[in-house]
């Protein structure tokens, strides 16, 4: 067996790690920080404040990839900050899709 051969099971695995679903106590933390810290911008109903509105029907035709850039990287020239040093890249992509099927 070829050296890089013996290497893929564990990047395939790494890889389905980092991609995998937050687990249900960083789900609850997510959703609470999109709740307290989001939510004293984009309003603490997400109904919109000094940042747009994040419900389901707003965010209606913006990709996942998008939504998930915009959590990690922010919007550089507005009070839209970057999140990446709080999450990670799974974490900001479970966030975007809660965000697009409703917070409750």
């Amino acid at each position: 067996m070829k050296p890089l051969s013996r290497l893929l099971p564990f990047l395939l695995m790494s890889l389905s790690l980092h991609a995998a679903e937050p687990d249900k106590a960083r789900q609850q933390e997510l959703i609470y920080l999109l709740k307290q810290d989001c939510g004293s911008c984009h309003g603490l109903t997400l109904k919109g404040g000094l940042g747009p509105a994040l419900l389901p029907q707003q965010l209606h035709g913006k990709s996942l990839d998008y939504l998930t850039t915009t959590i990690l990287d922010g919007h550089p020239g507005t009070a839209m900050p970057p999140w990446r040093g709080l999450m990670a890249e799974n974490e900001a992509r479970w966030l975007a899709k809660a965000l697009q099927r409703g917070v409750k």
